[in-house]
């Protein structure tokens, strides 16, 4: 497997001087990219911001927006976006999309919630026309810069559920799927529904698996941090009940835990893993790398 971190995004103590030193451990540490999740309301940075500072502090590892919610964008300016983040990261992009689940963004940016997957189907085919050098619209000049990579950066899609899936075994690469717990059953079962979509779809390759997980590793409790983020990650949009519920399934909270979702994922068949983090110590980073070739020792 291949390993990445995502960034602390949504910590509001995220500082330059932070992001310099956690990209510097990562790119040079056991890992293969570096992440960032897009949020509009609440504390979070913005992504494509952060995903440019990282770009421009690593040399190796791939950046990768984890996830672009698409519908809440302009699809020509999206690609233009990337295109011009997989330049200035010399070819290292790969994008992941979905449609979220908070309508609260979608108004603050002034975007429609519905048909918000019907939408998205139609964007992506805009961006790759973009990216292949045709113009946005009839008289119009090509939008620039070309993409690094040649007709644009590999494409995941964020989805959770047979019909999304469905409908990105059209046109992605492979599948975003998170389980906030780390759970290898859920994460089966994401991966299971992405494998029988592009098969239906008649794909001649099988979907490229990255999952993903929260941890907290910090020195001092590291159970209530984790799970306190988790239930305030929710609560705003689903409600106090489901909120600690899904705090209550958090469980990578030590090393031990981590390995074991770790097991799981790979026995699944996931091919990469990103480690979801909750707190913006660079010491995190350490932690994990330790995970990490502990893992690859063995």
């Amino acid at each position: 497997m291949k390993y990445g971190v995502c960034l602390p995004y949504m910590k509001p103590d995220f500082d330059k001087a932070t992001m310099r030193e956690w990209c510097r451990r990562v790119d040079e540490g056991p890992f293969d990219a570096i992440y960032c999740g897009e949020r509009i309301t609440g504390t979070s940075h913005e992504m494509t911001v952060l995903l440019s500072m990282a770009a421009a502090f690593t040399e190796r590892v791939r950046i990768i927006p984890s996830l672009y919610v698409l519908p809440m964008h302009s699809a020509v300016w999206a690609a233009k976006q990337v295109a011009t983040l997989d330049r200035m990261s010399g070819g290292r992009v790969t994008m992941c999309v979905g449609v979220g689940g908070r309508p609260k963004d979608y108004q603050s940016v002034g975007a429609p919630f519905e048909r918000r997957w019907q939408r998205m189907d139609e964007q992506i085919a805009v961006m790759k026309s973009i990216w292949q050098g045709e113009p946005a619209f009839e008289g119009a000049d090509p939008v620039g810069p070309g993409p690094a990579q040649v007709g644009g950066p590999p494409i995941l899609l964020g989805a959770m559920g047979p019909k999304s899936t469905a409908r990105g075994a059209q046109w992605a690469d492979g599948v975003f799927s998170f389980s906030g717990g780390g759970n290898g059953d859920e994460i089966a079962h994401y991966f299971g529904m992405a494998r029988e979509a592009w098969q239906a779809a008649g794909r001649a390759s099988d979907p490229y698996l990255l999952g993903g997980f929260f941890v907290c590793l910090a020195a001092q409790n590291p159970e209530q941090t984790l799970r306190q983020y988790a239930y305030d990650y929710l609560v705003t949009n689903a409600g106090e009940d489901i909120a600690k519920a899904y705090a209550d399934g958090m469980t990578g909270f030590s090393a031990e835990a981590v390995q074991a979702s770790l097991d799981a994922y790979e026995a699944a068949g996931c091919q990469e893993i990103q480690f979801s983090t909750v707190i913006a110590d660079v010491e995190e980073v350490d932690r994990l790398a330790d995970i990490v070739r502990a893992r690859q020792a063995r």
